[in-house]
């Protein structure tokens, strides 16, 4: 399965020049394993064209992602939005489906700068405040039939889990979805809103004015803390502090659930189940084996059941809820 086999510099650049946007040449392949993401430049400006991964979006679900973007952005909110061109925002060209973006200059975010993450909780809280409006008709839902159980089900189905690890995955995977229901059964009143959904510090960019979210791929509904957890890191003590700051911001323009902070470390496990399942459901993308060298080895195969057995323990005894 090469689904990019055919997207060359030369596809891409004729892309670009059919949709009117004037390449001068210039193309670099930014980094991005789902979908393919490439910056060029014409004579005006610099330009993101991203081309989607056959099959795995619907139209009315990128529609929705745009839609949303374009959203965010017009109640001013730091967000990087596809163009229209000719009307529309989803472009075709010889069977691929791409959208173009401007090109916004930012760093990377240093989040124990001074104020930095109350900054970002607020931004973050404008998000949802345009985010709650409306649901979702079309994306996904974050929770634990399609991030836990599915994921767990390709994982299973896979050549590259060590067959004699089988059994032992099975039942530590089980056992951890088991205790991720009960936590998500026990929340059952946290509303869902429309979310970035993937909310990590390489999806975003800072500049002199704060944040900038560039990338809604993963846009779906689901609990707010989804945005927010992804942010903490380190000790008990570490994570407690940094939530603190990152509320403070939060709390100056939109209302939290607290129930949602018990969400976290589940939200935790679902993501490790699905990135493993991600990486061995896309094996056949030759991007993959270069990216993820060690993923069919026995080792990272017992580290990592390793690590879901350690956060069956965060979720029993969460950091943020320690004394």
């Amino acid at each position: 399965m090469q689904p990019f086999a055919g997207l060359t510099p030369e596809v891409v650049l004729d892309a670009a020049a059919a949709a009117g946007l004037d390449p001068d040449g210039r193309l670099f392949a930014l980094n991005s394993y789902e979908n393919r993401v490439y910056q060029l430049w014409s004579a005006e400006r610099g330009l993101v064209l991203k081309f989607y991964r056959p099959h795995r979006w619907s139209d009315a679900q990128i529609a929705e992602e745009h839609s949303f973007t374009h959203e965010l952005t017009e109640a001013e909110l730091p967000v990087a939005a596809p163009l229209k061109i000719g009307g529309d925002t989803l472009l075709r060209f010889r069977g691929f489906r791409f959208s173009a973006f401007p090109f916004l200059r930012g760093r990377a975010p240093e989040l124990d700068a001074p104020e930095a993450r109350q900054l970002l909780g607020r931004s973050i809280a404008r998000l949802h405040q345009v985010g709650a409006r409306h649901p979702f008709a079309h994306r996904p839902r974050i929770g634990v039939e399609r991030l836990g159980w599915e994921a767990r089900s390709q994982v299973l189905e896979a050549d590259l889990l060590p067959e004699r690890l089988h059994e032992r995955y099975a039942s530590v995977s089980g056992a951890l979805l088991e205790r991720v229901g009960e936590a998500f059964a026990t929340a059952q009143g946290v509303r869902e809103i429309r979310l970035h959904g993937d909310c990590h510090l390489g999806n975003l960019l800072w500049n002199e004015h704060g944040p900038l979210f560039v990338d809604l791929d993963d846009c779906a509904m689901g609990p707010r803390v989804q945005d927010l957890w992804m942010m903490l890191s380190g000790s008990a003590d570490e994570q407690q502090g940094q939530w603190a700051q990152i509320l403070e911001g939060y709390r100056q323009f939109a209302d939290f659930d607290y129930a949602e902070v018990r969400l976290i470390e589940p939200l935790r496990g679902l993501r490790m189940l699905h990135h493993a399942a991600w990486v061995a459901h896309r094996w056949g993308d030759p991007a993959f084996p270069r990216a993820f060298p060690w993923f069919g080895e026995e080792r990272y195969w017992e580290g990592y059941l390793q690590d879901l057995m350690e956060q069956m323990g965060q979720i029993e005894d969460p950091p943020l809820l320690r004394e």
